[in-house]
């Protein structure tokens, strides 16, 4: 469970990016992206508790990849061109398969 809450929160810091774009919310979005780095980051550190480092670390990431790509597109107006939702769902396809191995 921790794992999963690491990985979503992983969405947050880029997205705080995104917003630290526009000079009047730049500070804000500094804010949002740090203050999402250190609760992702803690919850990762929770999860490593029982999941394999290598494991965890690739399930966080995946899900904040993925999470962060499907932002994109809503959003962000970000392209979702063949290749670049094959290569998402190679992701997805390995973090899988790294948890129901682990």
């Amino acid at each position: 469970m921790y794992l999963i809450i690491a990985g979503l929160l992983e969405i947050g810091w880029p997205i705080g990016l995104k917003i630290s774009q526009q000079s009047d919310s730049r500070w804000l979005g500094i804010g949002i992206a740090v203050a999402f780095m250190v609760v992702s980051g803690f919850m990762l550190w929770l999860a490593q508790r029982d999941i394999p480092m290598g494991t965890s670390y690739a399930v966080w990431t995946g899900i904040g990849a993925a999470g962060t790509f499907i932002v994109g597109i809503l959003f962000y107006g970000d392209a979702a061109t063949f290749g670049r939702i094959a290569g998402v769902l190679m992701i997805i396809c390995g973090v899988i398969t790294l948890k129901i191995s682990h």
